[in-house]
């Protein structure tokens, strides 16, 4: 492998993903938790792609078109949500959402 070494990469998905997990506890705008759930699934698609290349797989490239998927359909529901709660509080604060009825 004329790369990078492994560690590196997962080293580098690792400080992505424990940057989003961190957003997503500090954090109580919807706003910043939807960013950091992108960060947690891109850190996830990094770990697939350098797996992938390190045992010259395709299968890595395959579940990271999948990750992206799903990360494009999660910020689609996400955003939608985030309209409603502002159209009916005026907030984007995510302690409002625990106050939604019907």
């Amino acid at each position: 492998m004329t790369g990078l070494p492994i560690q590196y990469g997962m080293g580098l998905a690792a400080l992505l993903f424990i940057a989003g997990l961190t957003g997503l506890v500090v954090r109580r705008n919807t706003l910043f938790i939807l960013m950091s759930l992108e960060i947690m699934l891109n850190a996830a698609g990094l770990a697939f792609i350098v797996a992938g290349a390190h045992w010259q797989a395709a299968d890595g490239n395959a579940m990271f078109i999948l990750i992206i998927a799903l990360a494009g359909a999660e910020a689609s529901i996400g955003l939608g949500l985030l309209l409603q709660l502002h159209k009916r509080f005026r907030t984007i604060d995510i302690d409002a959402a625990s106050e939604m009825h019907g």
